[in-house]
């Protein structure tokens, strides 16, 4: 074999070694996923705690014609 074929295959070898099994990836993936989406869900009902400034009561004090 010649030395470039030999450093490939010594390269290959070694390419794919993950650190931890690919299931951990997953779940880790998943929970990251999870804590992003009770994130997003604490948030849905932000705009109807203020709705007393943003409320009908705004649009009547405006002058007429404005």
């Amino acid at each position: 074999m010649s030395l470039l074929t030999s450093l490939i295959t010594a390269t290959e070898e070694h390419a794919n070694a993950l650190p931890m099994s690919p299931v951990f990836y997953g779940l880790i993936a998943a929970a990251v996923f999870v804590t992003l989406g009770f994130v997003v869900f604490s948030y849905r009902d932000v705009a109807n705690r203020h709705s007393d400034k943003t409320g009908p009561a705004d649009h009547d004090s405006h002058t007429p014609g404005h």
